[in-house]
């Protein structure tokens, strides 16, 4: 198999997770009576701007884990070529 194929197939085959472990946020609270809404309008408020912050952050966790995780699968692929050379294949 070639390096690039072997690429291919370690992208498309699942193993064990390794990497950084992003963890999505929870959804805020918005409750459906809107006299509680107005009751607690800054907590509320307050819940909803943490989770855009939390969001924020968790997209970047993923970025960050998606690019490590492509810099390894390059490794491993040369790394891959490197023993089908020691082996003759």
């Amino acid at each position: 198999m070639p390096p690039l194929q072997a690429v291919a197939v370690l992208i498309c085959v699942p193993g064990p997770v390794l990497a950084e472990s992003c963890v999505a946020p929870p959804r805020p609270f918005l409750p459906s009576d809107s006299q509680a809404a107005r009751d607690y309008a800054d907590i509320i408020r307050g819940d909803f701007e943490d989770y855009i912050q939390d969001i924020q952050s968790y997209f970047r966790c993923l970025d960050g884990e998606r690019a490590r995780a492509f810099e390894e699968a390059r490794e491993v692929s040369e790394d891959y070529g490197r023993f089908l050379q020691l082996v003759g294949d």
